[in-house]
């Protein structure tokens, strides 16, 4: 079913269309040749610091809560569901 389905496609694609993609895989040797090369680069390695040296800097460390704007909303003393009702009911309008 795959099969049919890409030779059907490669059926209609007309050699105009086939054109379109010409710059795309003209382009493809010097991608190819960029990716290569990236492998290739040397990077400058870090400072030697020793990790045993009590004398090194390092960054502070704080403590942040994850909770800290947290406001606990419980006990609540129940309200009666027929005076939420009414102050989230629409206002009437004045009937003249």
């Amino acid at each position: 079913m795959l099969a049919q389905m890409v030779a059907t496609y490669a059926a209609t694609l007309n050699a105009s269309a086939r054109r379109k993609f010409y710059p795309i895989w003209s382009a493809a040797p010097s991608l190819l040749l960029g990716l290569l090369l990236t492998g290739c680069v040397t990077t400058v390695p870090p400072a030697e610091l020793d990790s045993a040296d009590p004398g090194v800097k390092v960054a502070g460390v704080g403590y942040r809560s994850t909770i800290a704007p947290y406001v606990s909303l419980r006990p609540v003393s129940p309200n009666s569901w027929r005076d939420q009702n009414q102050r989230a009911a629409p206002t009437p309008k004045n009937e003249q």
